[in-house]
């Protein structure tokens, strides 16, 4: 049997969605065609919205906390730097949870996918930290796997990956292996779910998570 995975993870450790509540606001209409920190051009109708420190391409649900009204939107821009304020919305994000009128509005956010996020190099300082900052413990081993598992997603950068194994579903308490391979000279991460010893087994938990990881598949530890 070939030693073929890298890591295994303490999956419960980081098994909670992140979340954050705050104030939102949303884009004045003097910055309509403007570039965004991601180098996009704000355009009002699209839904969009501005983070100090998620990855651009990270979609958020952000619920109105006055009355329940929510929109997902798709992280392209820096801000706000206004203390209490956690996200600026598009205009027609803050029309769809209803406060255009108060011109702020009490939020939750909670990231839906983070899957085409792009990780930047950002220097934190004490204005633009989160202020629901979290820490969490991990355990790596080098490991050897017989049988299978679902493959949930291929990384780049282990920065995306480690974001999307911390909004793992709490109903996935698994085994969590990264399989790191080169291609072309780079490496990739893959994040892998479970160690299923039948292979119907597999197919009962892919079918468990597709529905939040549509590209999910099965994989076999053998074939490594």
């Amino acid at each position: 049997m070939r030693l073929v995975l890298l890591f295994i993870f303490c999956l419960q450790s980081f098994l909670y969605a992140q979340e954050e509540h705050g104030k939102a606001s949303f884009y004045a209409d003097k910055f309509e065609g403007r570039s965004t920190a991601s180098g996009e051009k704000y355009r009002h109708t699209k839904l969009t919205a501005a983070h100090r420190t998620l990855p651009f391409g990270t979609s958020v649900k952000v619920t109105n906390l006055d009355n329940n009204k929510s929109v997902t939107v798709r992280i392209n821009d820096r801000g706000p730097f206004v203390k209490g304020r956690v996200i600026d919305l598009s205009k027609s994000a803050a029309q769809k949870l209803n406060f255009i009128r108060q011109g702020t509005a009490d939020v939750k956010i909670e990231i839906v996918s983070v899957e085409d996020a792009k990780v930047e190099n950002i220097e934190p300082d004490v204005v633009s930290l989160p202020e629901n900052v979290k820490y969490y413990g991990l355990k790596m081993d080098t490991v050897e796997r017989s049988g299978f598992g679902v493959q949930i997603g291929s990384y780049r950068d282990m920065e995306n990956l480690m974001n999307t194994a911390t909004n793992l579903k709490p109903a996935y308490a698994r085994e969590v292996t990264i399989k790191q391979r080169m291609v072309d000279g780079a490496k990739i991460y893959s994040l892998i779910i479970g160690h299923f010893h039948k292979r119907d087994e597999a197919e009962a938990f892919k079918k468990k998570v597709q529905k939040r990881h549509p590209g999910s598949f099965i994989i076999d530890y053998s074939l490594f």
